[in-house]
Formats: C-alpha cells, structure tokens, sequence
C-alpha cells in the first residue's frame, strides 16, 4: 500500500492431534517463595517430536541476563527454539536470553519456547537452574493435562501442505490480521523506528481484535545499517527494535510476518513514488545491490524460529515499466536486467535462493504483479522452493483492478487451488468497510487468509487506517474488520 504523504504521518509429516499441555506446577515449601519458579509445558506433541515452552519467574534480585538449564531424561533431542538462544550438550538444554528480553527484574517472569525429538517416552524434566541457583518445581506432570492459553505458548509453526497452511499437527491454519506500518518509513526519515507505539499494551490490542497474524513491513537500509541512514535507528538499534516487537507479537500468540517493503534502486518511469535512489518509496522490484543480503540477514535472525513468516516483497509493479506482461512476469522471477527499471533487479527466484541458503525453511509468500493485485501467471512463474514451502501474496483494494468477485474466480481460484494464498493486505479508502466485507466473505467460503491494512492512526480516506488510538479504537473501515475476527474467532 502506499503510505499518506508524510505531512499526514506526523511441520512434521505424520502429526496427531493435540494433547494439551503438560505442565509442571510450582512447589512452595512452607508457603516461601521460591527463589524462581519454572513452569514447563508440552503444548502439543506428534509420534516424533512435540512443541515445549517454558515460563520462568525471577524472585531473587534484578538481574541483567539470564541463562536456564535443564536435562532430558528420555533421550529428546532440541530441534529448534524462539526468544531465547537454545542450546542442547549430551542430555542438559541451555536457554539464554536474548538481548531483548535479558532484564528481568524481581517478580517479572519470560517464556520461550521450542521443539525437540522424542521416542519410546517424553519424560518432563525433573529439575531447573537459573543463572546457577535451583528452582523449585515439582517433580511430576499432572495427571489431568489442562489446556493453556495460547499467547502463552506463542503462535504455531506454519507451512504450506498442498493449497493449505498446517500446524506441526497437520491442523489447517488461517493468517488473519493486521498489518502495522512504519517500520519501512520512518527510519529513512530520519523519526525513529515505529510510527506510534509498539509497547506491550498496543500489541495486546490487536489481539484483542481477536487477530492471529501481525504483518511487519520493513526497510532493507535500515536493516543493514547503510551510511545514509541514522545509526540510531538503523542496523543492531533496527534489527533489536524489529526482533523486540516480533517477541511481542508472538507473546500474544499471533504470527508475526517480516515483510520488505521499501528498498534501494532509482527508478524515475511510470508510477514512480520518488525519484531517490534510497529506499524512501516503493520501487518497483528489489534490488540486486543490497536486497539479497537483507533476506540472508533476516533468514539468519529468524531461521530458529519457524513461527516466524517472510514476506519478500510488497508490491512488485515491474508491470509498470515492461512493455509486455510475459517481461514483467520473467522480471518478477528472475531479475536482472529488466526493461524500463535502470538498476539490476533481484528476482523472487534470487531471494527465496538468499532465504534457503541462509539454512532457514520458514513459510515464505511472493506477492504477484501489479501491486501485488495481479496472479493471473503467478503458478506459470513461481519460484523454485527447495523447501516446498512456498505461498501466494495477494493485495486488494476497492480501486485496484483486481476488485470483484469476476476477477477472483478467474485469477485467484485457480492459485488457491494449488498453494496457500494470502491477502497480505486488504483495504477500501471509503473510511467503510463494505468492499472488505465482500473480500473478506470471498476468502472466508474458501478458507483463506487475510490482513487489513493498517494498524495506524491516520486519516482512513488516504491511509487507509483501522483505528482512530493505539487502544484499538475503531475507525469506522477498521469496526468491519475486528466485528469480523471476533466474529470468527471469538
């Protein structure tokens, strides 16, 4: 989408189903408190392996960084970890924080979570230590498995299995949600990382919405820390601010997606959105230069945490400068010289190559043409995934092209029908809601998955924004999409 001018921006194959959790309690003796507490759940669990996480709580002084360890005692085996640095040596697991989440004061808890391996029997540790000094838990599950709260657990790992998005247990999965904008822009500006407030509580009001899914668009100078860009806010200062708020995101159980929105490359032809060579707008394709290097940096940051999306690029317009569809198309996938684009374009091909070379596997969606409204050769030219777990990207709004339900049943069913597809954004500049009710219907009869945009306090005629605060407040475009997901998933 493209943003208000800115005087107005002031798996596992053979899964079965879900056993719940198993978690071990905390013990007291003689009602003193512990000098920390250590829950353990097994959230889910398949005939090879099973999804953990733990929730430790501090009572002992403040401390600035923090390390658990515990042993597995029937032969399981660390796959795979999120928001913390999981290790595992012989049968004892280390997890240390991360530098987002290494405070923890007195009486303040943190979860991580992981994967692991298991067979013959999946035994819970019997003991725990933080930082050396041992926890107090108990020694045995409880009998009676209790269901937990899902932000606990954090969100599921996604991929694509056939034209669906499952679960580690096969379960078919929907991405329904929000997009929250600003990290693309307001680095290059020169005004900080986010636009607005990305704290706990704004986060929690998204999920509130009853949302699952929250779309982080980002900017790839920003990202690598390139000279032009404020060292405040660009490089390690970006990549924390960006991995602070995925933790959050998932802390309230929603999967978050990094998306690229905004990159290098001077393209002045049709439809240009600013003559700058610097990722101040949206070009119309990635570049070659720097953007392979973004998707290694990004693959690398979150190849542990499967739970995280990539998206690979917002919307691709090379449409725009090509004189024929087929060269837009073959521009979309393979790169390089493009006609009408004046710089050496990075294909779809090239960045799910950057991704997997990176060892990452984690879901990854390709918008098509035309702003990411255009599918139509989209399953002719999809990139190679040596992973197989590639998704569509599609965007609408009520003034695109692509806008009924004519267009969808020609152009979209047919893609729906062979992999995963994504409305990575949705939206209407009406300030109402009546053209995503259509979109939304048409997505929901077949089981697919949405996002509106945007999760920002603009003006909803040219943003367009679904709320008026950071509480979540409502416009009136944005009451269509939260009645909707609480609706569905309330």
């Amino acid at each position: 989408m493209r943003h208000p001018p800115r005087s107005v921006l002031a798996a596992v194959a053979g899964a079965v189903a879900l056993i719940g959790s198993v978690t071990v309690p905390v013990v007291t003796a003689s009602g003193a408190a512990p000098a920390c507490s250590v829950e353990y759940s097994v959230t889910s669990q398949w005939d090879s392996g099973f999804q953990g996480a733990v929730r430790i709580t501090n009572n002992m002084a403040a401390m600035s960084s923090w390390s658990l360890a515990f042993d597995f005692a029937g032969g399981q085996q660390l796959t795979q970890g999120w928001n913390a640095k999981w290790s595992q040596s012989g049968t004892t697991v280390t997890a240390a924080s991360e530098s987002y989440n290494g405070s923890l004061a007195t009486g303040a808890s943190v979860s991580a979570g992981f994967i692991a391996s298991w067979s013959g029997s999946n035994p819970v540790p019997t003991s725990f230590k933080l930082n050396g000094t041992s926890c107090n838990t108990a020694v045995e599950p409880s009998p009676t498995p209790e269901p937990t709260d899902p932000a606990e657990d954090g969100p599921p790992v996604l991929r694509a299995s056939g034209n669906k998005l499952v679960d580690a247990d096969g379960a078919t999965r929907r991405l329904l949600g929000v997009n929250r904008s600003g990290g693309e822009f307001m680095c290059v500006q020169g005004r900080g990382i986010f636009d607005g407030p990305v704290d706990d509580a704004s986060v929690k009001a998204i999920a509130d919405w009853k949302a699952n899914t929250v779309r982080i668009p980002l900017n790839e100078e920003c990202w690598l820390g390139l000279p032009t860009i404020d060292p405040a806010y660009g490089g390690a200062n970006y990549i924390n601010a960006v991995k602070d708020l995925v933790a959050k995101v998932k802390a309230h159980g929603m999967t978050p997606v990094v998306e690229l929105h905004w990159t290098y490359g001077q393209y002045t032809g049709n439809s240009a959105g600013c003559s700058d060579v610097h990722a101040s707008c949206q070009k119309p394709m990635p570049d070659m230069q720097y953007t392979p290097s973004f998707w290694a940096s990004v693959a690398n940051t979150f190849k542990n945490d499967r739970t995280v999306v990539f998206d690979l690029f917002n919307e691709p317009y090379p449409d725009r400068a090509t004189s024929t569809t087929t060269q837009a198309w073959q521009c979309w996938r393979d790169g390089g010289s493009c006609p009408g684009i004046g710089y050496e374009v990075a294909g779809m091909q090239d960045l799910v190559d950057s991704v997997r070379g990176a060892g990452a596997t984690n879901l990854i969606l390709a918008g098509g043409i035309a702003y990411s409204n255009d599918l139509s050769q989209w399953l002719t030219y999809r990139p190679a995934d040596p992973a197989g777990n590639l998704a569509a990207a599609w965007h609408v709004y009520n003034f695109n092209t692509c806008a009924n339900e004519s267009c969808w049943n020609s152009t979209l069913a047919p893609v729906a029908a062979q992999v995963p597809l994504v409305a990575g954004e949705i939206g209407e500049n009406t300030c109402a809601h009546g053209f995503i009710d259509q979109v939304m219907k048409w997505f929901d009869d077949r089981g697919l998955s949405y996002l509106g945009w945007t999760w920002n306090t603009w003006d909803c005629s040219s943003g367009p924004s679904l709320i008026s605060s950071y509480d979540g407040t409502p416009t009136a475009f944005g009451t269509g999409l939260r009645d909707h997901l609480r609706a569905l998933n309330g």
